[in-house]
């Protein structure tokens, strides 16, 4: 065994002599000795370089001469024990060393630590190249960068690199750098590497999701006591419908109501937004499209003779369908009609557009499958057994939803039924399909999560915490679900566990008459339409902002 081999058996011999009694048994309580930062264990020293302990002190810079004990003159023999002990071989120095420790006092063990383990503590870090320390860094997860720059001031210096936080931030799927403009809870004169500026900003993002945050959620109130029929909000401006037959355009920053959109004679029962462009539906058998910056009516699409119930927006084309069994394409920059749809034998519930294909479900129990270039219906989709009141479509696969309880997933070329999911009690109003994983919202109070690949229900969103009436909408992003109900609360799931996490929301008026009807949210924001039908709750928009510092939150 070799001298690092030999030091490391001391070591360990005294650090358990330390942390347990003389009989071996642990003590009840007490501070075990701590390494401290960048220690390294004897063994993965390189071998054979120092041969005695002396060497391995002027190895690390240190003098020969240490301070000695200075209790009094060496003891008599002392020069002879020490001759034996070097003609005895190396298992018989362990041997002589392990019964010697046995009869130290805790003291004396102490005091060889002291003298001992400061030679394994090496900043290994700073004695590399600045290129082969960085390459060690790649090793760490961003958590462990972040404490690694608290070692010391070169550690900083390292542990901040602009590539190295740039290859972190790919790793975790973080596309957007955060500039130092942007950046503003950054002290002048520091150098911050702004792509860990934009990882820092993303875990506080996410972890204000997860755990909450004190703030009170910004009340937008308006459309007095009538219902919010649609929601929709893209950067900081956030579109309300409602069937009092306006819009209500609003700031997503300061809650003030920029300007109320006015026109329709009916109730606006469907809307779409892209940046600053909003597409209304409604019971005046119109759409119309409004520039919500200056908050004007840009064109009145006429053709539809019934209320437009539903609608979808791709790129410069808006699809609606309507109660009068059709649909339309539209031109939104020109106002023109392109195509008319005509196949359904009942009004038109839902709607979806990918730019290539339109997929439409209804009262007559069907889906559709179009061309909508030449207008002709590829597929009828034939199963449910009543009306389809949601739709999914993702190029692939077809998803519709149905009062009948199921949710049927279909092949979108060949128009085959692929997988009939069933385990919802009542109606299933919405639906949200990504990346294969299907989240389903029900009448029934609960929430599911499939696999349209093998139609499996991956977890039912309920237990103590479930909703305590109807799914009135959802979402799912940054792995997490939102849904809200007729309960008046809006929860936060676990997409990956289905574990329930919080309510983000809860109505003073909940399980009395709080309903929250319609919900959105960004990766960073969340708004909330919510009321009541008997009075009980004010109409009005919740706002919750996660992109919140401790800067912000003081300055509130």
């Amino acid at each position: 065994m070799g001298f690092y081999g030999t030091l490391k058996l001391i070591f360990y011999k005294m650090k358990r002599k330390l942390d347990h009694g003389p009989d071996g048994r642990p003590f009840p309580s007490g501070k075990k000795h701590c390494k401290g930062n960048g220690y390294l264990s004897p063994s993965s020293l390189v071998q054979a370089t120092p041969t005695t302990f002396g060497d391995l002190r002027l190895a690390n810079g240190h003098s020969a001469q240490r301070r000695r004990v200075t209790s009094g003159p060496p003891p008599s023999g002392l020069q002879d024990w020490l001759h034996i002990f070097q003609t005895w071989s190396g298992p018989e120095r362990l041997l002589a060393l392990d019964e010697l420790i046995d009869r130290c006092e805790t003291n004396q063990v102490k005091h060889m630590m002291q003298v001992i383990e400061p030679q394994f503590q090496r900043d290994f870090i700073s004695l590399l190249p600045k290129e082969l320390a960085l390459y060690v860094l790649t090793f760490l997860a961003p958590g462990d960068l972040l404490q690694a720059a608290q070692t010391c001031r070169y550690w900083r210096i390292l542990a901040e690199d602009n590539l190295l936080w740039r290859e972190k931030c790919r790793e975790e799927g973080i596309s957007e750098c955060l500039s130092s403009r942007r950046n503003k809870s950054v002290r002048p004169g520091v150098a911050v590497s702004p792509w860990k500026s934009a990882y820092i900003r993303q875990h506080r993002i996410e972890d204000n999701w997860r755990k909450g945050d004190t703030q009170e959620p910004m009340a937008l109130k308006g459309h007095d006591d009538h219902v919010i029929t649609c929601l929709q909000f893209s950067g900081d401006l956030i579109v309300s419908g409602s069937d009092d037959n306006t819009l209500k355009v609003w700031s997503a920053v300061t809650g003030k109501c920029l300007r109320t959109l006015t026109g329709h004679t009916g109730g606006v029962w469907c809307s779409q937004m892209a940046v600053a462009t909003v597409i209304s539906g409604s019971t005046d058998r119109t759409l119309r499209v409004w520039d919500a910056e200056s908050g004007e009516c840009v064109h009145t699409l006429y053709g539809h003779t019934s209320t437009v119930r539903c609608m979808h927006l791709h790129g410069n084309r808006v699809v609606s369908g309507s109660r009068d069994t059709t649909l339309r394409v539209w031109d939104v920059s020109t106002g023109r009609c392109e195509h008319v749809l005509t196949g359904h034998v009942a009004a038109v519930r839902c709607v979806q557009y990918d730019g290539r294909r339109v997929v439409s479900g209804g009262y007559d129990y069907m889906v559709k499958v179009w061309d909508p270039e030449t207008e002709a219906c590829l597929h009828t989709l034939q199963g449910h057994t009543n009306r389809v009141y949601s739709l999914q479509f993702d190029g692939v696969f077809v998803v519709s939803g149905s009062l009948d309880t199921s949710i049927r997933v279909w092949d979108a070329e060949t128009g085959g039924c692929v997988h009939t999911l069933t385990g919802h009690q009542s109606l299933t109003s919405g639906m949200e399909l990504r990346d294969n994983i299907l989240v389903s919202g029900n009448a029934d109070s609960t929430v599911r999560v499939w696999d349209v690949r093998t139609g499996q229900c991956l977890h039912t969103l309920q237990g103590p915490n479930k909703h305590q009436s109807a799914v009135t909408c959802l979402q799912f992003c940054r792995g997490l679900v939102l849904s809200s109900s007729d309960d008046g609360t809006v929860k936060l799931w676990d997409l990956r566990t289905g574990a329930w996490l919080r309510d983000v929301v809860a109505l003073q008026s909940r399980g009395s008459g709080g309903v929250v009807w319609r919900i959105r949210a960004s990766d960073t924001r969340l708004v909330c339409a919510a009321g009541s039908r008997n009075g009980t709750e004010e109409t009005k928009l919740l706002v919750l902002d996660f992109d919140l510092d401790d800067r912000k939150k003081e300055t509130d």
